[in-house]
């Protein structure tokens, strides 16, 4: 149940989590791959969007983590609802157009689709890595309300190119934890959700926390979970997520995801949103809108029904 959920504030909580997954892409981005040894000895601590790294960004440019969820909100919004083919469908244009980076994983499963029509990649224990979960947030904000839809879809859309038990759990409960955070849930509640999934999943555990910030789903998580945690504020918690290094780029677009839609749109620094270009942010934050109208919670609320698309 979600706690006192508003279509209108959920509406505006959604807003800030796509923006902020944007931002805490292009700020982790520059520091990717890089300890926090080598972070500490050229930036002191990474507080602005940069722009450089192993993949000579813009400044506020983003990656993957945006891309790929933004291949995946046009799909839902096109369609009104849930396609997983127009998903397959806009990951493998994104292919094609030859993005900046990309994941071995999510390339192998983009490719299988584009050659066999396969919707579905093989269950494989290796297949651990964060390429799913980070793209998860559109699917949460389509079923914001629902959260058999939310399971369903959620490892749907992960199966595309990662079918692993705790890939599948790491979508689920970031899932949950948008859900609860658009809502307006408090961090109390959040982190019994977290709690849920380190008592299905022990390895999720991050206290103490190990300081690994790999590509590793596990990793992923429990470097968001401990920063986000500990934070008071939206800049703390992605400053201080994306300076752990190793996958910076997702743990930072995670982190920002989170951090956006519990503190909300107000909260994030101004001087990052002016840096950001104009057009992914326009566009995450019409498509958050979009998809928060077509949930199961604004379509039950009669008074958000002229919001819907």
């Amino acid at each position: 149940m979600l706690p006192n959920a508003d279509c209108h504030d959920c509406r505006t909580r959604a807003r800030a989590a796509f923006a902020g997954l944007a931002i805490g892409d292009a700020l982790g981005a520059p520091v990717e791959f890089m300890t926090v040894g080598e972070i500490r000895a050229e930036y002191g601590q990474l507080r602005d969007l940069v722009g450089g790294g192993w993949l000579r960004l813009k400044p506020g440019q983003v990656t993957d983590d945006t891309e790929m969820s933004l291949c995946i909100a046009r799909a839902l919004d096109k369609s009104g609802g849930w396609s997983l083919e127009g998903i397959a469908e806009n990951f493998a244009v994104w292919l094609r157009s030859r993005p900046i980076d990309v994941g071995d994983t999510c390339r192998r499963g983009i490719r299988a689709y584009m050659l066999k029509g396969t919707l579905e990649t093989p269950p494989n224990e290796w297949d651990g890595g964060n390429g799913a979960a980070m793209r998860v947030l559109p699917v949460a904000l389509l079923t914001l309300g629902d959260d058999m839809l939310l399971q369903r879809y959620a490892v749907a859309q992960a199966h595309l190119t990662h079918n692993q038990p705790v890939s599948d759990a790491a979508c689920i409960t970031l899932g949950r934890l948008v859900h609860l955070a658009v809502a307006g849930g408090s961090k109390h509640q959040l982190r019994r959700e977290v709690d849920s999934l380190c008592e299905r999943f022990a390895t999720f555990r991050f206290d103490p926390y190990r300081g690994l910030a790999t590509g590793y789903v596990v990793d992923t998580l429990q470097t968001v979970f401990h920063y986000f945690f500990r934070s008071r504020n939206f800049e703390e918690c992605v400053v201080e997520t994306v300076n752990q290094g190793g996958d910076a780029d997702t743990t930072g677009a995670i982190a920002g995801m989170l951090a956006g839609a519990y503190y909300g749109m107000e909260a994030i620094p101004k001087r990052w949103v002016k840096k950001m270009d104009r057009r992914v942010m326009e566009e995450v934050q019409t498509l958050a809108e979009r998809l928060v109208a077509l949930s199961p919670l604004c379509r039950r609320d009669p008074s958000a029904r002229h919001l819907c698309p």
